[in-house]
Order: C-alpha cells, then structure tokens, then sequence
C-alpha cells in the first residue's frame, strides 16, 4: 500500500490493521547499526548533508530498506572508525540489525548489506600526525 509516497507494511489481524511506513524500518536500521563500537557514523547521500546542516537529524540516513509483507532486506552504509577490523564490526553491525528489525517490527530481515563507504580518523590521531611531519 502507498501513501504519501511512502510505502507501508500493513497487516490485518482480528482487532484492526497494523501499518508501518518503510521509514520507520529505515531507522531502527540505522540507529541499530550506530549502537555497534566502530561504526563512526553513517554515510549519507548530498540531501542527507542539507538537511543535517539544516539542523534537521535524519536517522535514516545511509540506509536504504526494501520491505515486502513479510520479508525486509537491508543496505547500510556505513563509515567506520580507524583501527578496527572491519570484519567484525560489520557482522556485528549485520546481527544487531537483523535482531531488532525482526523484533521490533515482526518482519522476517533476508539481508542486511554493509557497505563501507569510508574511514574516519580521530582528531588526536591527525594531530599526532601533524606534529610528526
């Protein structure tokens, strides 16, 4: 079902009808995949940066959602911190997502995709290499 433009998972059961925009999986997705240690942020696209300058938060940010009746599959793009090993980090990032998707919202998650889109390097660590040179 659409509306507004936004897609939305609706269900019926024998009290009424339960409906959840594709926006909302979006951020559980993203606020799951920030809670894991390593994850810097998340990379959004140019709109994204606007509207965070804006002053506007987007929590979907660098999150892309494809939601069925019962199935949702999931791409994140993500920035992670300098130094860690991203293979753990994104099974982590994948596992958390997974789990609070499919508790939150009912919805059975076939995938979740982790893109690493870039490094962030903390600001001592760019000082340090400062003064070094």
């Amino acid at each position: 079902m659409e509306r507004d433009g936004q897609e939305l998972i609706e269900r019926e059961n024998e009290v009424g009808t339960i409906r959840i925009a594709d926006e909302v999986v979006a951020v559980i997705a993203g606020l799951a995949a920030t809670e894991i240690e390593g994850v810097a942020g998340m990379s959004g696209g140019l709109a994204g940066g606007i509207a965070e300058m804006l002053g506007r938060k987007n929590m979907s940010k660098g999150v892309k959602v494809e939601v069925g009746e019962r199935q949702a599959a999931v791409d994140l793009f993500v920035i992670a911190e300098y130094g860690i090993r991203i293979p753990d980090v994104a099974y982590k990032v994948q596992e958390n997502v997974k789990r609070k998707i499919e508790t939150m919202t009912g919805l059975e998650v076939v995938e979740v995709n982790v893109h690493i889109q870039g490094v962030r390097i903390a600001a001592e660590e760019k000082e340090d290499d400062i003064r070094v040179k």
